[in-house]
């Protein structure tokens, strides 16, 4: 297959991905240009790339979700290739066939394979093909809400609804009885229609302890698809991810081979091209069940490069010009271990409400094993109107002993005055005895909080 030359590459993205993106584009010799909306101008993303176009208002679908105003720029500027980052308009796959029919690189999977896995039923139809388990429930939409009843009667509850579009805890429901079901059922349906535009839900049996671990894989168009092992995200809140490690000090070392077979079974039966995550479920017994997978770089990939030495990112856009696979796997191996802390511009003290406002102070921490991927700055104003996420703390040891305490070290050092932060809340998390054990499970941290 031909090499493509790609000399420039439009970021559709704002924030600390847009920059991390940049820096691999700088490291590649690739001349980058920045999108930005009216609200992001004084953004770093705008400042560090070669080239950068505002192209619409302040809200989403005016900027960054403006697949027209988009195109536009990318022509205009002559870029070869589109990265979309993670979120907006990464995992679209109507915005990744445009991007090809203009003639230009998507840096990530084939529209093909956005909408496969894209789409939560037949993801679970083509992951089971390849041999992964998946949890018990439905395998297609659910027709309605006595059939929700009968399935659920069937597997026994709890169960669970889930949106078949989408993901990020929208449309999702636990539900303990018959009686909750239909109330449970519609106020689901409702909240994915308006999240996804697409109403259909699918039920599965509700995992009382669950532990949510992820693999990450690497794949080109010549059929070679590797793992970089897996990463333990468990801690979260409202479904949303806080706390992320690699790897998990969850599971054994038969554990880990089997749930890495697992991934890549799945990613070679779709011959996947690019980064993407596939993202499974352990119960108390420490079997395996395939949840979902994201056809794009993941806010945690940090952790990943941090113990395997291999740059995500760079490794996206070499692929989407052709190149082999650009990793050694025969020397792949687990180098020591890493934790990552979300830092999100809200109120702990306050229902975690958001906090935007201009950054007063600002110190960030440095050191051996510490890394930290912001675009943030002291003096810029965190605008309203997007994801509160602002910085992501990263932190390497030898083992994970050692991480935690460099991670404990480095956000003592966080200084961030003029809004609120969730700062204060890690440190909690890094000094809690079931943290420290391991023993810990997807609901433990709203548990932790309300305690």
């Amino acid at each position: 297959m031909p090499k493509r030359d790609i000399k420039r590459i439009l970021i559709a993205n704002r924030g600390e991905i847009a920059l991390r993106i940049i820096y691999a584009c700088k490291e590649l010799g690739i001349e980058t240009v920045a999108i930005y909306s009216t609200a992001d101008e004084n953004s770093l993303h705008v400042q560090l790339a070669d080239y950068a176009v505002c192209i619409g208002g302040p809200s989403t679908k005016e900027s960054y979700l403006n697949i027209p105003n988009i195109i536009a720029a990318a022509e205009a500027w002559e870029v070869d290739a589109i990265h979309p980052g993670y979120g907006f308009l990464s995992e679209r796959e109507d915005f990744a066939r445009i991007v090809e029919m203009h003639g230009l690189v998507f840096i990530g999977p084939t529209p093909e394979q956005i909408a496969i896995m894209g789409d939560k039923v037949m993801a679970k139809k083509t992951v089971k093909e390849a041999g992964v388990p998946l949890v018990p429930g439905t395998e297609e939409p659910l027709e309605d809400v006595e059939e929700a009843k009968r399935i659920a009667a069937e597997i026994g509850y709890p169960v669970l609804l889930k949106a078949a579009a989408g993901g990020g805890g929208r449309g999702m429901r636990i539900v303990n009885s018959e009686e909750e079901m239909e109330q449970k059922f519609l106020s689901a349906s409702a909240e994915a229609e308006a999240a996804f535009g697409d109403g259909r839900l699918y039920l599965e049996k509700f995992i009382t302890k669950p532990k949510h671990i992820e693999v990450q894989v690497l794949g080109d168009e010549y059929g070679n698809i590797t793992h970089l092992f897996e990463r333990e995200c468990s801690l979260q809140r409202r479904h949303q991810k806080v706390v992320e490690e690699a790897p998990s000090p969850s599971i054994t070392e038969e554990q880990r081979r089997k749930l890495l077979d697992y991934a890549v079974k799945a990613a070679k039966h779709i011959n996947y091209r690019s980064a993407g995550t596939l993202e499974f479920l352990m119960d108390e017994n420490g079997n395996f069940y395939f949840i979902e997978m994201n056809t794009r770089i993941q806010v945690e990939h940090p952790t990943t490069e941090m113990i395997t030495g291999v740059d995500i990112v760079k490794a996206q856009i070499l692929i989407a010009m052709g190149e082999k696979l650009p990793v050694d796997t025969k020397n792949l191996r687990i180098n020591g271990h890493s934790i990552e802390a979300r830092i999100n511009a809200e109120d702990p003290e306050n229902n975690f409400a958001p906090s935007p406002g201009k950054i007063e102070l600002l110190h960030k921490p440095g050191g051996p094993g510490v890394r930290v991927d912001t675009h943030i700055y002291q003096g810029y104003t965190i605008p309203p109107y997007y994801d509160s996420l602002i910085a992501k703390l990263i932190t390497w040891g030898n083992d994970r002993n050692e991480a935690i305490s460099r991670m404990k070290r480095a956000l003592s050092e966080f200084v961030i005055s003029g809004i609120k932060t969730n700062i204060g809340l890690h440190l909690e998390i890094m000094n809690r005895s079931e943290f420290l054990s391991g023993k810990f499970y997807t609901n433990s941290l709203e548990k932790w909080i309300s305690s």
